[in-house]
């Protein structure tokens, strides 16, 4: 899933930092880090096991992208809750999971500017290609 926030006001390309976040074990994460790489861009990488998931940013991601679309139910993480803690989820529910299991997050979310790419499908793959190349390829 991809979506572009509304528009903010103009910011030098030295400013748009890449960063994804991600685990350093997933194997999307890293894909999408040797992606980047292979095309001279060098992602800001946020380990959300490592360094946590802050409140403001999740809030965001939830308000772009919806917090279906955040969490992950093909985890381990998902598969060990109880059973008890996965049912009749709601908006304020899943936001508290996600805050104290930031394993639940899908992954890689990666955010350049107001682009904010969940997973690393084609789709999102796409996206970040042309999103690099609107901006030069300077991000990062």
């Amino acid at each position: 899933m991809f979506h572009r926030d509304a528009p903010r006001p103009a910011q030098p390309d030295s400013l748009m930092t890449l960063t994804l976040y991600g685990l350093k074990t997933c194997d999307s994460c890293r894909k999408a880090v040797a992606f980047l790489k292979a095309r001279d861009c060098s992602p800001q990488f946020h380990d959300l096991r490592a360094d946590g998931l802050d409140e403001d940013m999740l809030d965001r991601w939830i308000g772009v992208v919806g917090w279906e679309a955040l969490l992950n139910r093909r985890s381990t993480t998902w598969r060990a809750l109880p059973d008890g803690a996965k049912e009749g989820l709601d908006p304020a529910g899943a936001r508290r999971l996600l805050l104290d299991n930031p394993t639940l997050v899908k992954r890689p979310v990666i955010a350049l500017g107001d682009l904010l790419l969940v997973g690393f499908a084609a789709a999102q793959q796409a996206a970040l290609v042309e999103a690099l190349e609107s901006r030069g390829a300077a991000a990062g």
